[in-house]
């Protein structure tokens, strides 16, 4: 089962009655922002970096061009280039946020590509430059669940004693003919045996699905959540499906647009709700949505919106409907 803290009940009043919440606050699902609040006393920003890594399914090692929908540059700021030094990437980004902000720690986001996919002594030498960074607390380590083995967790079980570290995995989808469609490269039986092999080791672990993806149905999606409610990862970063320039995908929906099921808005917000109804209320949602620049953004175009404004409807859509994340999770 996934893995959580000390469950404090909040009661709030929706509408007409009265709703006992299990993560301690008023909002109708088990949010992110409340848990960094009491795993730091103090703002936490997170920092991308460009380590040079790639992908086993772009290298060669088990296929070429990568994941049928993705782009990286849909996330490295200007900041981060592998070109630089992780400690000249860090820095930069620092000296930027530190405007905003003027007390905070940083988390070293390793975001591009797959950032356990090297040496040992690399990836040992890369997290040991981030961790010396003045005012780094901890990493983000974004990976695949077929690029992690023994001796790369007990290096990050190593760091976690003394450190904040969050390892990321890629799931995506629970249907292996949906992986090996949009060219994934591992089955869903790795992502079950890489969240088991990283439990119990002090590391936070979380995961990454994109809903609506060609060959998984709504209604899959929603069997999907009784499988993801039984793993052993404590977030999870939800995405809708979004269609990048530049990517196999977009290509695939110039030439056969039918292939695709992309979500309206309001069929977004409606749907994420029906999601997370299903979903174990001990799962802390990092995010509901995905959002790429507009400048690279094909398909589904929702009108320029924010992550917190579409997430602001989210919330109005649970209280609507006088439900809350785990209603009907069994």
């Amino acid at each position: 089962m996934p893995e959580c803290g000390t469950v404090v009940y909040t009661t709030v009043k929706m509408v007409n009655r009265y709703i006992k919440y299990p993560w301690g606050h008023n909002k109708p699902y088990n949010d992110f922002s409340s848990y960094f609040k009491k795993q730091f006393n103090e703002r936490i920003q997170k920092i991308s970096v460009d380590a040079g890594f790639t992908c086993p399914n772009r290298d060669g090692s088990k296929g070429r061009g990568g994941c049928t929908y993705c782009n990286n540059d849909t996330f490295n700021p200007f900041y981060c280039s592998p070109q630089k030094t992780i400690t000249q990437q860090l820095t930069e980004g620092i000296a930027f946020f530190s405007k905003k902000y003027k007390t905070q720690k940083y988390l070293a986001y390793f975001q591009a590509y797959s950032n356990t996919y090297a040496d040992l002594s690399v990836l040992k030498k890369y997290y040991s430059e981030a961790l010396s960074v003045p005012g780094v607390a901890g990493l983000v380590i974004a990976t695949r669940p077929d690029c992690i083995n023994e001796d790369i967790l007990n290096c990050l079980q190593e760091f976690a004693e003394t450190r904040y570290i969050v390892l990321e995995y890629g799931i995506e989808t629970c249907s292996n003919k949906t992986l090996e469609n949009i060219n994934r490269g591992h089955t869903f039986e790795e992502s079950i045996k890489a969240l088991e092999m990283s439990a119990g080791r002090g590391l936070h672990i979380g995961i990454h699905y994109i809903l609506g993806l060609p060959g998984d149905s709504r209604e899959d999606n929603l069997q999907h959540t009784k499988i993801l409610s039984g793993l052993p990862f404590e977030t999870l970063k939800l995405h809708q499906l979004q269609i990048i320039k530049g990517t196999r995908m977009a290509k695939q929906y110039s030439e056969n647009p039918d292939m695709f099921n992309l979500f309206s808005l309001e069929e977004y917000v409606d749907f994420v709700v029906k999601f997370a109804e299903r979903l174990n209320p001990n799962i802390i949602i990092e995010r509901f949505i995905g959002e790429s620049p507009s400048d690279m953004l094909v398909a589904p175009r929702w009108g320029g919106l924010k992550n917190f404004e579409i997430t602001a409807k989210i919330i109005k859509k649970f209280n609507e409907k006088e439900t809350w994340q785990g209603k009907l999770y069994d």
